[in-house]
């Protein structure tokens, strides 16, 4: 049996913590022969291959007393980079559970542990329904609306270093005065309601006016404003920080799709230019 993950970018700019869209690199897992101990196969650079792996923490969780088998992990998703590489393996965790536990688990419960598990559903819902995912977690309660993401290219720019989240939020602040937060909730509120109407002329220039996170996050990723200037010169609609960061998205017509991926290219920042499609699927069995 194989469990497929696909990448997510959260936020998209004011939708903080709650919205995302899943998008075309993967983290696969094949469950393999059944064993005496658990033990994952992977290369993946100091991720544990044991019990104390996040997927089979999530899954153990869930049911401790899951019989041990052999796995191979597979991931194209790049650790700490702001495309929800934890919450992939969060989401297959507890698809594996789901699995050799025989639980039946409705992609609503599955979003209900996932957000309990990762403390906020931007990047598990999407990764778990695929498409673009609006969701809320207030009060141990999850709600979700799922849609499709209107016709657009995403060509990201991965930098080489990573920006562990926790960094990303030492940099906001712990509070916003009232007239800010109603501006910045309006802000959201039109992204959103752009979005889910195809209106991305409308959206993009929202999205590049939050106030909740990507005034204080820009300016730990250099790359960030010469990418936003080459991007808005060649009609994207909207350029803005995947996640916690340090990716750099760009939403644009497929149009000029090829010419902004060039443009970002020949800047020659140290990292990696590429196109993404929106995963219609989320987390898949084969």
């Amino acid at each position: 049996m194989k469990i497929t993950v696909p990448a997510t970018s959260a936020n998209i700019g004011p939708g903080f913590d709650s919205v995302g869209i899943a998008l075309s690199k993967y983290l696969t897992i094949d469950i393999l022969e059944a064993s005496e101990t658990w033990f994952i196969e992977h290369d993946l650079e100091g991720v544990p291959h044991n019990e104390s792996n996040l997927l089979l923490s999530t899954a153990l969780d869930i049911v401790p007393d899951l019989q041990p088998h052999r796995l191979k992990m597979t991931s194209d998703i790049p650790l700490a980079r702001g495309l929800g590489s934890s919450s992939s393996v969060i989401v297959a965790g507890i698809e594996l559970a789901n699995q050799l536990g025989n639980l039946s688990l409705s992609n609503e419960e599955k979003l209900d542990l996932a957000t309990r598990i990762e403390g906020h559903p931007d990047n598990v819902a999407p990764a778990i329904f695929g498409n673009l995912v609006i969701a809320s977690y207030v009060d141990g309660t999850c709600n979700s609306v799922q849609a499709e993401f209107p016709e657009a290219s995403f060509i990201a720019f991965i930098p080489s270093y990573e920006l562990k989240t926790s960094d990303s939020r030492g940099v906001l602040p712990t509070e916003l005065a009232y007239g800010e937060g109603v501006a910045a909730s309006a802000i959201a509120n039109v992204a959103v309601a752009a979005l889910l109407t195809g209106d991305l002329v409308t959206a993009g220039a929202a999205i590049e006016s939050d106030r909740f996170h990507e005034v204080y996050r820009q300016s730990l990723v250099k790359e960030f404003q010469p990418i936003k200037d080459l991007a808005k010169a060649n009609g994207a609609y909207a350029t803005y920080l995947s996640g916690a960061g340090p990716t750099v998205m760009v939403i644009a017509p497929k149009t000029c799709e090829a010419e902004i991926a060039s443009q970002i290219q020949a800047l020659d920042f140290d990292g990696e230019t590429v196109v993404l499609t929106v995963d219609q699927k989320g987390i898949a069995l084969g």
